[in-house]
């Protein structure tokens, strides 16, 4: 009998048969050698706990888990434990930083998913997106890594420094799937007699400018600024329909990413001061192609939504994506989509710079 006929047998290749036979033609024994090299020191129990403690406790530093394993009998180094974790898939990441969210918070954002994921994207092409950002002369460009050698302090290396951080700008800024609206200054402390000014004088000539037609909708977060009084009726008064938004969910705004991908052109511009930040802003901010926030609104926001509706079917154990339009299951460890639902273009949501 032939290797490729055992193999199809058994179900393995017939190079992985002939290796096994021609083993035990030689050893007499098929399980593997010892093999070169010093021999792990965590044992597969302790990889375990390891990972055990990494799972529930994200925290925990690696002294932590050396001190852990000492008490159960096994001396290892931090570097040994990196090299554990780093095996299993895991690195040290920066906690991100994300808005603190109450059970009422977590409720309204799941409702909201679940009533907006299915909408054609007809119906999101009509929103016109809003929201305010600030912009540092040297914000993105201040965590920048170089290659250089010892000593070597060219200007070209370095990161000028400024004290008190070298001031910033607020903008205030538009945009829908036809392209984006005005990008606006806010001169000091924005109150809601400025806020109206600013719809007034950038919002409705936005509208017109991108031909947004008849039954377009506003959409802002709930800063007290947009939701008082004064604002509601000045907002009714223009006859404008206002998207009911949940309450801490900057994440859902696909305007935040397209200011990160503004903050990516403005570092590689590398102003120098605030006068010549608001230029570079301004420019940049205009060659935003249309094409590019579409992608935003149908890849970005979209996706986004499918991983809360996710979340909001847990109990369902599946949940079909409505950009994928594949069904998926939901993991014991994420309650987002598995990989398939990325479709690729989830590149965007991640670095938010496609353009």
């Amino acid at each position: 009998m032939g290797y490729r006929t055992i193999g199809k047998q058994l179900g393995e290749k017939a190079t992985t048969v002939s290796a096994i036979i021609q083993k035990w033609k030689k050893f007499k024994m098929t399980v593997n050698h010892p093999r070169s090299g010093a021999p792990c020191k965590i044992s597969p129990r302790g990889a375990s706990m390891i990972m055990r403690k990494v799972r529930d406790q994200p925290r925990t530093t690696r002294q932590d888990l050396v001190n852990d394993l000492k008490r159960a009998g096994t001396t290892v180094s931090k570097k040994t434990i990196s090299n554990t974790l780093r095996r299993h898939g895991l690195k040290s990441c920066s906690a991100r930083k994300v808005p603190l969210l109450k059970p009422a918070h977590v409720q309204a954002r799941l409702k909201f998913a679940n009533d907006h994921l299915d909408d054609p994207e007809e119906e999101w092409e009509k929103v016109m997106w809003s929201d305010k950002t600030k912009i540092e002369p040297f914000g993105l460009n201040s965590t920048r890594r170089v290659w250089r050698k010892k000593d070597e302090y060219n200007p070209k290396n370095t990161i000028p420094t400024v004290k008190h951080g070298g001031g910033n700008i607020i903008l205030w800024g538009c945009f829908s799937a036809k392209g984006t609206g005005r990008l606006h200054r806010i001169e000091g402390r924005m109150d809601g007699a400025m806020y109206r000014e600013i719809l007034a004088n950038n919002l409705l000539p936005s509208v017109r400018a991108l031909k947004m037609g008849r039954g377009w909708v506003f959409q802002h977060d709930n800063d007290p600024k947009h939701t008082a009084r004064a604002t509601k009726e000045w907002l009714h008064k223009k006859h404008l329909k206002v998207l009911e938004w949940p309450s801490q969910s900057p994440d859902l705004n696909p305007i935040e990413h397209v200011w990160m991908g503004l903050k990516v052109r403005i570092a590689q511009r590398q102003p120098r001061n605030l006068k010549d930040l608001e230029k570079v802003c301004m420019e940049e901010w205009a060659k935003i192609p249309a094409a590019v926030c579409a992608d935003f609104l149908d890849f970005c926001f979209r996706f986004r939504l499918s991983q809360l509706k996710c979340t909001y079917d847990k109990k369902l154990q599946t949940s079909t994506c409505s950009v994928s339009r594949k069904t998926c299951k939901i993991g014991s460890v994420s309650n987002t989509c598995s990989p398939h639902c990325t479709f690729g273009h989830v590149v965007y949501y991640k670095t938010g710079v496609p353009f």
